[in-house]
């Protein structure tokens, strides 16, 4: 009798110190995720302050860049303003140009005149010499014979005279006449001359001031694709804000629940897997789940699956049987989905009843872990396929 009873404490205190390991290595588990986790909080909120300052730099960018842009357009607007100057410039020089060369063409005319009415002086001056000096003195002395008297002769040489005077007279006239044609012309080619030089610096000037015109407009251009490559930029800044935010609120929520899960941690009781009864219809049931969770990851994966399940059943924070964890509200989407439910009806494959088997013998590839879902950077665990188990 004594001998049972001291196997019987025995067994106690054996089982006693199990659940009490079993207890220790969750709250170490636990505590360890929740460090984990508040370091996280830590550099996402490093990184947030991080992603601002940029966010910040990027928008007074920005308005540098529109201010940059305003310049550009004002400086534009003054280099328009110049070109029309100039444009108008062009186009009164033309203007004198084409009135300077009217009356160069009109002093060529005159020119011709002039020319023409100084040779006509001239045939007319040598016909006249020709005339009266071709017989030598004899035409004097006929003059002499044929005046009634000898004041009449005089008037008649006196008529000679003048008639040579006025006829030299005229031709040094007509002479200076073309000379004055002649100097008008070459002073007005030569003020032509001028306009023409005029009008070659300011075209230019012009096409300097089209030139600093096409580059303003493209520096324009490149400065409005800056500007719309910074909104982008602040944009893209935005939404990563967003998500540095929801990231945030997310580790923040599984902070809380982590630290829960310490205060329960210390309290739950764990049962070997010795302790868990199993129902008809668990196998199936926990097969079918392992395949709508895990169907198409490695075997090890599926049994991690299982193992999560069995891990809530020995915990005394989840339901005691394999239908209340996995029916739990909101535990596994599959239940809620309706997808476990035609699973059943169809049956799970032979190697996801082989991992119900090994989980509900006790195997487990993940230790205690009492979750798991798709991997993300937010969560430290063991990482098995596509997913982490913690």
């Amino acid at each position: 009798m004594r001998k049972r009873r001291l196997i019987g404490i025995t067994a106690y205190v054996l089982s006693a110190a199990l659940i009490f390991a079993c207890v220790g290595r969750e709250a170490s588990y636990v505590q360890a995720s929740v460090e984990s986790t508040s370091k996280k909080i830590k550099d996402a909120e490093e990184l947030k302050k991080a992603t601002e300052e940029m966010k910040e730099a990027t928008e007074l960018k920005k308005e540098g860049l529109k201010d940059q842009k305003q310049e550009l357009e004002s400086y534009l607007s003054e280099l328009n303003d110049n070109l029309t100057e100039i444009t108008e410039n062009i186009s009164d020089i033309e203007g004198k140009i084409a009135v300077k060369q009217e009356e160069i063409g009109t002093a060529q005319d005159d020119l011709a005149v002039a020319l023409s009415e100084e040779q006509n002086q001239y045939d007319l001056m040598k016909k006249r010499i020709k005339f009266m000096y071709e017989r030598g003195d004899k035409t004097l002395l006929t003059t002499f014979f044929s005046s009634r008297s000898y004041a009449d002769f005089l008037n008649k040489a006196d008529y000679i005279d003048r008639m040579e005077d006025y006829d030299k007279k005229m031709y040094d006239n007509l002479i200076q006449i073309r000379k004055d044609i002649e100097v008008k012309e070459e002073k007005l080619r030569t003020e032509e001359e001028q306009l023409q030089s005029l009008k070659k610096q300011a075209q230019t000037e012009e096409k300097k001031v089209n030139n600093l015109v096409t580059s303003t407009n493209g520096s324009i251009a490149q400065t409005d694709g800056q500007i719309s490559a910074a909104e982008i930029e602040s944009a893209a800044y935005e939404a990563e804000l967003a998500a540095q935010e929801e990231n945030l609120a997310a580790l923040k929520k599984q902070l809380a629940e982590e630290q829960a899960m310490i205060s329960k941690a210390a309290k739950m009781a764990w049962r070997d897997i010795s302790e868990v009864s199993f129902q008809d219809g668990d196998r199936d049931l926990l097969a079918c789940l392992i395949y709508c969770e895990a169907g198409n990851q490695p075997y090890t994966g599926q049994v991690a699956v299982g193992a999560v399940v069995i891990n809530r059943v020995r915990s005394a924070a989840y339901p005691n049987t394999v239908s209340g964890v996995i029916y739990q509200k909101g535990q596994f989407s599959p239940v809620a989905s309706g997808r476990l439910a035609t699973r059943l009806a169809l049956g799970a494959t032979t190697a996801c009843y082989q991992a119900a088997d090994e989980a509900m013998s006790g195997a487990t590839p993940v230790g205690n872990c009492l979750y798991f879902r798709t991997v993300i950077p937010q969560i430290n665990g063991t990482i098995i396929g596509d997913h982490v188990f913690y």
